[in-house]
């Protein structure tokens, strides 16, 4: 789905910045894919997506 459409940013590499590059809020995410730097209509999405997906990664560490 696009997030982002002014750079044309889907959620999958919103989720791909979260787990590859370590993009942990939106002024990362803004440095490495561009996102909310023209309208901003995509930042609250695109938060809620990093959030999520900080969240579902840390619940499959394995921390034992």
């Amino acid at each position: 789905m696009f997030v982002c459409v002014c750079h044309s940013i889907t959620d999958k590499q919103i989720e791909a910045a979260v787990k590859d590059h370590g993009v942990g809020n939106i002024r990362d995410l803004k440095q490495a894919l561009n996102v909310g730097s023209q309208c901003g209509s995509c930042v609250q999405m695109a938060q809620d997506i990093i959030d999520t997906t900080i969240v579902d990664d840390s619940l499959f560490k394995d921390v034992g």
